[in-house]
């Protein structure tokens, strides 16, 4: 596989990741302290966690990590902010529930298919395997 290939599609994924960060940052703000705000909070650890793996890897293969969701991802998260309205608890995880299904892992997913060395498919396997246990821990909490 191509290293610059590689390194496209991880700083991609990477800006997927600090989306993640950042939309998990404004349900923190909603949420009022609690057990789930705390599990929020871990959740957004992982991302900044996962962030930090891949910028690593970009850098083994020479390249330069983006340090930020990009401006396509600034103004997405803008509008979700407008648009999306959510009071409740309940509204906040199944926003977080699907945001990291489609957005998360689904468009992850497409996103690297084909274009990534192993070893850098696998780190990424790992972290989406890391956002599929969030995704079932968060569902787990809808039906508590």
């Amino acid at each position: 596989m191509d290293k610059q290939q590689s390194i496209k599609t991880l700083n991609k994924f990477l800006q997927g990741l600090y989306m993640g960060d950042h939309s998990y940052g404004h349900f923190i703000k909603k949420l009022q302290h609690s057990p789930l705000k705390d599990s929020f909070i871990s959740i957004q650890q992982d991302q900044k966690k996962h962030a930090a793996r891949i910028s690593e890897r970009i850098q083994i293969l020479g390249g330069t990590p983006v340090t930020s969701e990009g401006v396509i991802g600034k103004v997405e998260g803008v509008i979700g902010n407008i648009f999306e309205k959510y009071n409740t608890d309940e509204e906040i995880v199944k926003h977080a529930i699907k945001g990291e299904n489609i957005y998360g892992i689904r468009m992850s997913e497409d996103l690297v298919r084909d274009k990534l060395d192993e070893e850098s498919l696998r780190l990424v396997q790992e972290i989406l395997d890391q956002d599929r246990e969030h995704v079932d821990y968060l569902k787990s909490l809808l039906h508590s």
